[in-house]
């Protein structure tokens, strides 16, 4: 009996953040998809804390949404608390964080997949992978069941052979209270795929009402909020409030006492974990120097009394974690709903994919998430956004949507996973952009959403409003180059912010990009306040034409730098080049080059053991 009355464009496996994203831009891109999870009450689960955003991820989450994805709509939705980080720095380093409601958040993302045309929703454990010679066919599910897909999207997530520890304690599972899951790893390494371990671990959850906050450093939200989606979506109203508390010498002696009985200690824990988000710990192992470490106490939800005690993430035994944890201050009598734990899981190395996601050695096979050796939310929705978005436009005969690294944060993330490869779980950070000016969390619409637009995923209102604030930031940026001010206007202003006293008119502009001067200042001048009145400039204009009059040297200079090497990335190199036939390049580059299969010689050119004179060697190949 066949439940399933035709095969599918797109079977997507796992209902995490990743596949809630690839499910839904597959089916709104026309394709007829099926979702299929462990559980459909844990769809777009938040397994470890209730954020998102933060240094990057923030930009990321930016980018998902200009591009027509949801992250950002549902974090709006569900917040409790907004930050822009970094502020204090330059717009390139602003960062958006918003806390969640965690229960709120799985639900909004069910709704919103519930209401999304062309999507089916099944509950059931993927066991297994169908073949056809060396094409994806479709899936096989623990009831037995065989579902037909002419792509299928991988995103399990931790839970590919996922293992749990807690002190000596081992069991399956890919996170608490859910079941590991089995026979995909064996059918793909069966096919010839390299496969990996990696570790991720979360903090114990607690009971706000044993808690004293009085004890903590209250970490408010900022005074006025901002939010993710370019969409209507609103600002918070009220904020609740997270704390900060510290651990100390005696904390640290307790935890220590536990390493013996350590799973990462032990060697029971053969992967890898997270450089960025180490565990407690590792922590105190690695700056043994240091007396005490930041604890972020974080609250789930809006009436939930858990907790989320952000950087005590730790594997040891239980009743070390209990005696070390009531040490610190502020939780002397803590009441503990959940231990923390680590996880084992399965990942494949994505020097294995395609720019698009998908897989090499399997056509129309695309992974997604933390199979690609990736942690975070933020990552993980982006890669089943763009996979979603490839595996539609395959079906469709369409060309493939690549972003570029001066494109997107998504550009670099998906070109570092694929030509550079990662062995311990990758983060995204500004610091991996080299061109983050151009990559600004207050920009991504105008970048991404004619691009989404043009493939039919973003919506016409969302591209009408890219080009009215497109029109209005060009229209004050002509305004301020083309009016003068008198000094007698503009002087006690300057005199105020100690900058240098003009003697005669000046262009707005050159004033305006005065560093001791903001622009609350700039409203100051005469007709200012009128033309933003009378043009109906919001806040994202004045935003987007202060950072284009502050900051225009910078964004010039990046994209040219940009341009330089588009040239580059417009030289295809063919899919079976034969590097062993180029003597001339180096036995490193070409062991490197065979493996990765680079598509253009900017990618090549990127690929760790590949020289300059390599790629010199190539142009002329290639013609050039």
């Amino acid at each position: 009996m066949n439940l399933f009355e035709s095969t599918y464009d797109v079977i997507v496996v796992g209902g995490g953040h990743a596949g809630s994203e690839a499910a839904a831009a597959a089916a709104n891109l026309g394709a007829k998809t099926l979702l299929v999870t462990m559980s459909l009450q844990n769809i777009a689960q938040m397994s470890c804390n209730p954020a998102m955003g933060g240094i990057a991820k923030g930009q990321i989450v930016r980018e998902i949404d200009a591009l027509g994805g949801f992250s950002g709509i549902i974090t709006d939705k569900t917040a409790i608390q907004f930050k822009m980080l970094n502020k204090s720095k330059g717009p390139a380093m602003w960062s958006p964080r918003a806390q969640s409601d965690r229960m709120r958040f799985a639900e909004e993302w069910r709704l919103q997949l519930e209401q999304t045309d062309n999507l089916d929703l099944f509950q059931d454990s993927v066991n297994g992978l169908l073949f056809d010679g060396e094409r994806i066919a479709g899936i096989k599910t623990q009831l037995g069941l065989t579902i037909y897909g002419k792509t299928v999207i991988v995103t399990a997530g931790t839970f590919l052979n996922g293992k749990i520890h807690i002190g000596d304690k081992t069991f399956g599972g890919g996170r608490a209270g859910e079941g590991a899951s089995t026979g995909i790893t064996e059918d793909l390494v069966a096919k010839g795929f390299v496969a990996g371990r990696m570790k991720t671990g979360t903090p114990p959850r607690v009971d706000a009402r044993s808690l004293d906050f009085s004890k903590m450093i209250e970490q408010p939200g900022d005074e006025i909020p901002s939010k993710f989606s370019y969409t209507d979506t609103e600002s918070l109203a009220k904020q609740k409030s997270c704390y900060m508390a510290y651990t100390s010498v005696e904390v640290h002696d307790l935890l220590r006492e536990g390493f013996h009985n350590s799973p990462m200690y032990t060697g029971r824990i053969k992967g890898i974990g997270p450089r960025y988000c180490p565990s407690i710990e590792d922590k105190i192992d690695r700056f043994a120097t240091k007396d005490r470490h930041q604890i972020f106490v974080e609250p789930e939800g809006w009436n939930t009394t858990e907790i989320y005690v952000n950087g005590f993430s730790t594997s040891l035994p239980h009743e070390v974690q209990f005696k070390a944890l009531r040490k610190i201050e502020g939780f002397e009598k803590v009441k503990f709903l959940r231990f923390g734990y680590a996880i084992e899981y399965d990942y494949f190395p994505p020097t294995q994919l395609q720019m698009t996601l998908e897989t090499k050695q399997i056509e129309n096979l695309f992974f997604a998430g933390q199979i690609n050796g990736t942690t975070g939310y933020e990552e993980a929705a982006a890669q089943g956004l763009m996979a979603g978005i490839n595996a539609a436009l395959k079906i469709q005969s369409k060309e493939p949507f690549i972003l570029k690294r001066d494109e997107a944060y998504i550009g670099v993330l998906i070109d570092d996973l694929v030509t550079k490869g990662t062995e311990e779980p990758y983060r995204m950070f500004t610091s991996r952009a080299e061109y983050r000016t151009l990559l600004r969390q207050d920009n991504a619409d105008l970048r991404l959403t004619p691009r989404s637009y043009a493939i039919g995923l973003a919506s016409k209102k969302r591209m009408d409003r890219v080009v009215e604030k497109q029109e209005k930031t060009d229209l004050f940026i002509a305004f301020l180059k083309e009016t003068s001010v008198k000094p007698e206007d503009v002087n006690p202003i300057l005199k105020e912010k100690n900058s240098a006293l003009v003697k005669q008119s000046m262009k707005m502009f050159k004033i305006a990009a005065r560093p001791q001067l903001d622009f609350n200042d700039i409203r100051k001048f005469p007709k200012v306040e009128e033309f933003i009145d009378t043009h109906g400039l919001d806040d994202e204009v004045i935003e987007q034409a202060e950072v284009h009059v502050k900051y225009s040297g910078y964004i010039a200079k990046e994209r040219n730098s940009a341009d330089k090497l588009q040239r580059l990335e417009n030289i295809k190199i063919p899919v079976n080049f034969d590097y062993q036939k180029v003597k001339s390049i180096s036995y490193e580059a070409r062991e490197k080059l065979s493996k990765i299969k680079p598509s253009t010689i900017s990618q090549a050119s990127r690929i760790s053991g590949v020289s300059p004179s390599d790629v010199s060697v190539l142009l002329v190949y290639m013609g050039r």
